[in-house]
């Protein structure tokens, strides 16, 4: 089985007034999703209109659920309670969808905003993934990426905007998904680092680490790594790690883990005890020991949860399939340049 990451673009977008002026068929009811002609499928068709630079959306054939949108995001969690809505204090679906409401005009109850990964307070994200879906097309998506940038606060960005399948789900359709966790070691905290990197002052062995991590490895039940959520659904506690890096860079010490799916905290508690056994307070051996306990109370004897802002989410991966852009369809934005038609200096 082959599996394609959700790459993130590099190019960020100016702010943009936008008006996607949205407007369903006429009679407000989607078409048939047996007239599939003038578009190739979900987010398909259309035409940009070079003398406008809002969008009007075509009014083309739909599947009867609409059309669906993936999005790549990045954000710096500090500020926000994690992913998951609610409103006060905000978080970043709240904040998405404040933004897609006003660009698109649409309720949230129609949107149906997903994110893949349900991230905690204070994580930060590079690659998150998340999907919507509107009743109409659009002729362009450079612009909606534009105003969806331009409405969100500048520690949140879309990094890519792309049609997306119809049986394509953000959660349900990921595969595996990629951690990062930054320690940075050393006896004074790099002003640069310290809202994405975990300061540890004790000098960390990372050969003892990596072996510990190595015991991860593989497919166990983590019922002693995740911690008890009032509002999450009861998981299955067996995962698959396929791999858990230690690498060195310099004074920061970067965890890479890479898994079928994580548990609520899971990744920050497995920190935990990584970062005790870089101590050498405990030996690499507990790991297994630990795990075959299942028991959250039997790692509370060796390590707390590691603190949320060294954690970020790089990658969400998917089966290619689900990957794969509707026949005609319009293609992905990444942003665009401002571009000028002679050079422009200032006076002085």
């Amino acid at each position: 089985m082959s599996y394609a990451a959700i790459m993130v673009g590099s190019a960020f977008v100016p702010s943009l007034p936008f008006n996607p002026n949205p407007n369903p068929n006429p009679n407000g009811s989607l078409p048939s999703p047996n007239n599939t002609s003038n578009t190739g499928g979900v987010g398909c068709g259309g035409t940009e209109d070079p003398n406008h630079n809002t969008m009007k959306p075509t009014v083309t054939v739909a599947a009867s659920s609409g059309f669906k949108w993936r999005l790549v995001m990045a954000y710096d969690g500090t500020h926000y309670s994690g992913w998951q809505y609610q409103q006060s204090p905000p978080t970043i679906q709240c904040i998405v969808e404040k933004a897609l409401t006003q660009a698109t005009k649409l309720e949230r109850k129609d949107l149906l905003l997903v994110g893949a990964s349900r991230t905690d307070k204070g994580v930060h994200a590079l690659g998150q993934v998340a999907h919507f879906v509107t009743p109409f097309n659009y002729d362009s998506l450079e612009s909606i990426h534009a105003a969806l940038n331009g409405l969100l606060p500048s520690d949140i960005r879309v990094r890519e905007i792309s049609p997306a399948m119809p049986e394509f789900h953000a959660r349900f359709s990921a595969k595996r998904k990629i951690y990062h966790y930054k320690i940075y070691n050393d006896t004074i905290m790099d002003p640069f680092q310290h809202r994405y990197a975990y300061h540890c002052a004790y000098k960390l062995n990372a050969a003892v680490m990596r072996e510990a991590a190595s015991y991860f490895i593989g497919k166990h039940d983590f019922s002693a790594f995740v911690n008890a959520s009032h509002n999450d659904r009861v998981r299955d506690p067996v995962k698959n790690i396929f791999r858990f890096d230690v690498i060195e860079m310099g004074a920061l010490l970067q965890l890479e883990v890479e898994g079928s799916g994580f548990l609520y905290r899971q990744v920050r508690n497995m920190v935990a005890l990584l970062l005790q056994i870089g101590k050498e307070a405990i030996p690499p051996d507990i790991v297994p020991m630990i795990l075959a306990s299942r028991d959250r109370k039997e790692l509370a004897k060796y390590a707390l949860s590691a603190p949320p802002h060294g954690l970020c989410l790089v990658t969400v991966n998917y089966n290619e399939e689900h990957l794969g852009l509707p026949s005609g369809c319009l293609k992905t934005s990444f942003g665009r340049h401002h571009t000028i038609s002679k050079c422009k200096l200032p006076f002085y």
